[in-house]
């Protein structure tokens, strides 16, 4: 989860989860709930394989030091904090340790997180015991918040997705929106991890952002009350032009099972046109999207790659092979700037076989792969382990994948309640 999507990580069904929540991206669904940015689970992370990828310290080599590195500035700068440091200014606010082993433990954590800072990785990030907890409540979906996926993107806090019927998307939070502010605290150098602490709270308290948004002359206030988030997965709409809608908000446990429900109703419609609506949905788990691959592919079509560049075997998913469509299926996938990870690969697999065309917004471009790793039991490390290639071998682009067909929603469009979006892909598929 986000805290994203989509983190390459396990749930205790080994099962694997693509989030950009909690992800940097990490969703805060702020509650946040991190799917799209990358956050997976299942195949080669976290406990999938005890015996093959275990976490263990021992497997990875935690009791002793790494040959060829030299830790004596580490040990000398310990040692001068040790003997000469005074704080610059006593603080009334925050409570004195009360042991020096609290400090020593808190200086310990502050070293894993620049350690983890020192790779330039928007996505890689340390998780101490407040922080890991608040990623395990979010995780079980037990959260209060308001309803949003963040990432950082080049080192500005970015909106990847507000969900859907939550109070982030009421109060006029969009994807791509720039939080400059939290509650005036300003986020130039904020990692996830202390932006979604921020702005997560008790529901009906007040969370005011400062936002930056394309097409605004200044930064604008927004504040959002914070409420009790309960996910949305998906919804279906037979239009009385022909044309059915499904439109997936998340791809959680569940999303196969509803999938094949929303598939079921298509076809008992009489409909041939599909619309597929992937706008906002920042990803989940990476099985939920190969299954809903495989009602479109034949068995053995890959989905997607994930890439190790060495430090271990590429997996490739591949299509089940349900296969049900023939040739008389017309088919459209709508996505935007809040696609983001499960949704840019099936997405991207759909396209690549011919079987749809994108339209919309350029998706916001996840392509890399997280593993949550145990540092301690209190503990996480989120770390980048491999890419997602897509069926033609390359990288899901960081920039994002442009859709075939581009069309914008402005401000005025949305105010009115028009989707010109929806209404090109509608048009597209009466075309055909």
């Amino acid at each position: 989860m986000q805290n994203s999507c989509g983190i390459h990580m396990f749930d205790e069904n080994g099962k694997r989860f693509l989030s950009a929540k909690n992800a940097g991206i990490i969703a805060v669904s702020l509650a946040i709930v991190g799917f799209g940015t990358g956050f997976l689970i299942g195949g080669r992370g976290f406990l999938a394989d005890s015996s093959s990828r275990s976490i263990a310290s021992e497997s990875l080599g935690a009791d002793k030091p790494p040959s060829g590195v030299d830790f004596s500035p580490v040990w000398k700068a310990w040692q001068a904090i040790d003997e000469k440091f005074v704080p610059a200014a006593v603080s009334t606010s925050t409570p004195a340790a009360t042991s020096t082993e609290a400090t020593d433990q808190e200086r310990v954590w502050g070293m894993i997180q620049g350690l983890a800072g020192s790779l330039n990785d928007p996505y890689t990030f340390f998780m101490p015991p407040a922080e890991n907890k608040v990623f395990s409540d979010d995780m079980s979906g037990s959260f209060e918040g308001v309803g949003m996926e963040i990432a950082v993107r080049e080192q500005v806090l970015t909106v990847v997705s507000p969900l859907k019927g939550t109070p982030s998307e009421r109060a006029g939070i969009k994807s791509g929106d720039r939080v400059l502010k939290i509650d005036e605290i300003d986020t130039r150098g904020m990692d996830i991890t202390e932006a979604v602490k921020r702005i997560r709270g008790l529901r009906g308290s007040v969370v005011s952002l400062t936002i930056s948004r394309d097409g605004w002359d200044a930064p604008r206030e927004i504040k959002v009350t914070r409420d009790v988030i309960d996910v949305p997965i998906l919804t279906t709409e037979a239009r009385p032009d022909g044309v059915f809608v499904i439109q997936v908000m998340s791809f959680t446990g569940n999303s196969s099972g509803l999938f094949r429900n929303a598939l079921r109703e298509f076809i008992d419609s009489g409909d041939t046109k599909l619309i597929l609506d992937l706008r906002g949905n920042p990803g989940g788990y990476l099985e939920s999207a190969v299954d809903m691959a495989s009602w479109f592919l034949p068995s053995g079509k890959v989905v997607v790659t994930e890439d190790y560049d060495g430090h271990g075997e590429n997996i490739v998913h591949r299509s089940r092979g349900y296969d049900v469509f023939n040739e008389n299926l017309r088919m459209a996938i709508l996505v935007d700037h809040g696609s983001a990870s499960a949704s840019e690969i099936l997405a991207d697999a759909l396209r690549y076989y011919g079987v749809a065309k994108l339209v919309g917004a350029t998706t916001f471009g996840k392509g890399s792969v997280q593993e949550l790793v145990e540092i301690t039991p209190e503990t996480s490390l989120k770390l980048t382990i491999a890419r997602w290639l897509g069926p033609n071998g390359d990288q899901i682009p960081n920039t994002g994948i442009i859709p075939d067909v581009e069309v914008k929603i402005s401000d005025d469009d949305a105010k009115a309640g028009e989707d010109p979006q929806m209404d090109k892909a509608v048009e597209l598929l009466n075309a055909q």
